[in-house]
């Protein structure tokens, strides 16, 4: 069947403009312009085609083709100035929009809630013209008449992160839709309002409003943490009892729910149930394991999902990128790279970006400049990610092309700053500190605290102190974390106290720095003492806490609390897994003498590493197991691990605890001929101290008289102790 434009009628036109909506093709759209076109000229068409030609066209993203068709109406109606505007808010164009608002004001057409939620509903609209309609909202009576208006505007402050605004305007609109209520869930979510989420859910509830998707999109959305995780599985319970666990978008806001809670199997449980995950899914999972340290399962979910006949996007290549820094090996960011290439994505700008801090962890820098090169359209992230690669190599080629970032037009942000400042060397430090002062970043928490902190590694302590003595300068929490972190550093105990004592909200890493700056002071009992304060603050420890614990009852020798501290530990769920706790707990239990603690402590660890090794063998011979010891240094031999002068100190000592003369002497001499090792003091302390206690004075002297550096205090007083025992009041010419 063939017809012509002419042969159109208005009902057949209207249909044809509904096909072409279901549709969403612009080929469609095309064809029905073209019909219109040729059905004549257009004063003799029906207006309500054109406005729904420019209609369609918005929709598909197509504003050059919209304004075209509205141009080539002679005789517009407020539907046309409304429609166009409404594709100026759709494809973002806030100037465009303004304008074609202007002139529809100038020709004398009375605005609708259309015209006003059309321009306030464009993503680029500055706040003050925001304002200004605001106020033609409020004159109108258009703000009260209809939601519509009201939720536009409620979006508008929302982007521009005005709360207060937002939630002025909500109370004051005498009438509010579901879509409005929808609106305000999402920018509470947005914000970090979980409690004001909440609470407004229940208000809808009280209102009886049919929930829809965005409804629970929304108050998912405000469930960003583990304290968050019981209003989440209500929420759940919620979706499942309303009928939308079918709902693709309301199931990967779960997932994304679960995953922000860090409760990833929960989330994998969600996704599963999935009859057909789309990419949103795949990538949240994707995204979800590569945070968790689990890349292998990231990439296993990357593959599964292109066996799926899945296309990746942008997020699903950033995520995998991502997962591929968790390797200790190269090649699988490197298969990714060659994917990406194939997909054409390698000019993206955070794809791109996603590439360069991956060959910049690997420390592959060429790799990391020539994946910045290929980027199309550079951003901040990845002028960041490139000058972070060279902090560490070349402070000098950092701050140049953070200046070539700058004389580009970029204008850098705290990451940028921080990444030069990691490696800046004194001389460079008071330009890039003008260059921070000059943007106006010297106020940035982030930035300022690398900028102490680089002080502080140049040694330009006097420096650093200046910016915290500035009259009027009242630091924030992180702040003062650093600083306190600097006195602790300096031996000026006191001041730390005295820093972190005016604080009116401290975090757990304010009351760590002081219970480390009161356990370093030797104030042991006080330890303890702060740290009943802390927990009745509510502040809940974490294992830094634990490990400045255990440190004092190792002081203290204390095998009682030591105890009570390991049973709060479990209580509160510390995983035994982590390799820091678990050398701190053997050391704890070795210096209280439980060395059958010590032992299950070590034999049960997963990833034992040269301090766990060199804690064991330290316990063992200090607690009169001196050929156990000299049996644990083989074992760590034999698993690989390469011992260091830390390791030779604790065999030597367990050595000296047990008479083991002829062992302690081929150890040392294995040290300095195979393992390449120095012997340092401790060393030579230990093996005369051994050879002294035993009786062999003369194999003492010559040791202490081969010794490439003075001998010190405890040299010669173990020597002279030996002396004294063989030889009770002769005391040998050489001690003269």
């Amino acid at each position: 069947m063939s017809f012509n434009g002419a042969s159109l009628k208005p009902k057949r036109l209207l249909d044809l403009v509904r096909a072409c909506s279901r549709s969403g093709s612009l080929d469609a759209t095309r064809i029905l312009h073209a019909l219109a076109v040729t059905a004549g000229p257009y004063s003799r068409q029906p207006i309500f085609l054109y406005n729904n030609v420019i209609s369609l066209y918005a929709g598909l993203g197509e504003l050059p083709a919209a304004r075209k068709v509205f141009e080539s109406i002679p005789q517009r109606n407020a539907v046309s100035f409304n429609a166009v505007i409404a594709a100026c808010g759709r494809c973002g164009d806030a100037e465009e929009a303004l304008a074609v608002f202007s002139e529809m004001r100038g020709r004398g057409f009375g605005l609708t809630q259309h015209s006003l939620a059309g321009v306030l509903s464009c993503e680029a609209l500055d706040l003050s013209c925001g304002i200004q309609l605001h106020g033609i909202a409020m004159k109108t009576g258009l703000l009260d008449a209809d939601p519509f208006v009201g939720t536009a505007l409620l979006n508008l402050y929302g982007r521009h992160g005005c709360l207060d605004d937002v939630i002025g305007v909500f109370e004051d609109m005498p009438s509010k839709s579901l879509v409005t209520w929808n609106s305000m869930l999402t920018l509470f979510g947005q914000h970090g309002y979980p409690g004001d989420c909440a609470g407004l859910f229940r208000d809808i509830m009280k209102e009886n409003c049919a929930l829809s998707e965005c409804t629970f999109m929304g108050i998912l959305s405000g469930c960003s943490c583990e304290q968050d995780l019981v209003l989440g599985e209500q929420i759940h319970g919620l979706v499942i009892k309303n009928g939308f666990e079918s709902a693709s978008s309301v199931l990967n806001s779960l997932i994304n729910m679960y995953v922000k809670c860090k409760f990833v199997s929960l989330a994998e449980k969600v996704f599963k149930e999935l009859h057909v995950p789309d990419v949103v899914s795949w990538n949240i999972m994707i995204g979800a394991w590569a945070k968790t340290g689990k890349p292998e399962v990231a990439l296993e979910l990357f593959s599964r999902m292109s066996m799926d006949g899945l296309l990746p996007n942008q997020a699903t290549f950033v995520s995998t990128v991502n997962a591929c820094t968790g390797f200790e090996v190269q090649v699988y960011g490197e298969f990714m790279h060659a994917k990406i290439i194939r997909n054409a994505f390698q000019s993206d700008a955070f794809i791109g970006s996603a590439l360069v801090d991956f060959y910049v962890k690997f420390e592959n820098l060429k790799a990391a400049h020539h994946c910045f090169n290929e980027i199309r359209e550079k951003n901040v992230v990845s002028w960041s990610a490139l000058i972070s690669g060279y902090a560490n190599r070349s402070s000098s080629t950092s701050l140049y092309l953070l200046q070539k970032m700058v004389s580009l037009g970029f204008q850098p942000n705290e990451f940028s700053f921080s990444a030069v400042l990691k490696g800046s060397c004194a001389s460079e430090l008071q330009q890039l500190h003008c260059l921070i002062t000059k943007m106006g970043y010297e106020c940035n928490d982030y930035v300022w605290t690398s900028l102490i902190t680089s002080y502080t590694k140049n040694g330009l302590i006097s420096g650093a102190m200046a910016f915290v003595t500035a009259p009027g300068e009242r630091l924030s929490v992180v702040s003062s974390n650093v600083v306190a972190g600097i006195y602790n550093r300096t031996g000026q105990f006191h001041e730390t106290l005295k820093l972190l004592s005016a604080l009116e909200d401290p975090d757990v890493v304010s009351w760590n720095i002081v219970i480390e700056a009161c356990a370093r002071d030797g104030n042991y009992r006080e330890v303890f003492e702060l740290f009943s304060y802390m927990h009745a603050f509510g502040v809940r420890p974490d294992k830094y806490t634990f490990v400045s614990l255990l440190v004092a009852c190792c002081k203290l020798y204390n095998l009682a609390t030591g105890s009570s501290v390991h049973g709060l530990m479990i209580k509160m769920d510390f995983s035994r897994c982590d390799t820091i706790v678990c050398n701190v707990l053997m050391d704890m239990y070795g210096k209280c003498g439980c060395i059958r603690s010590t032992i299950n402590f070590f034999d049960e660890m997963s990833d034992r590493n040269i301090i766990s090794w060199t804690m064991l063998i330290s316990a063992l011979g200090a607690n009169g197991y001196a050929n156990n010891a000299l049996e644990r240094f083989r074992g760590m031999e034999s698993e690989g691990i390469q011992p260091d002068g830390i390791a030779f100190t604790a065999v030597l000592t367990a050595c000296r605890h047990g008479g083991l003369v002829r062992e302690g002497l081929e150890l040392f001499q294995l040290m300095k001929t195979y393992y390449k090792v120095e012997p340092e003091m401790d060393h030579y302390h230990g093996v005369v101290d051994l050879l002294a206690k035993n009786g062999h004075l003369k194999e003492a002297e010559e040791m202490i008289m081969s010794m490439p550096f003075p001998p010190n205090a405890l040299v010669w007083r173990s020597f002279l102790e030996g002396c004294k025992r063989l030889h009770k009041n002769r005391v040998p010419e050489l001690a003269e």
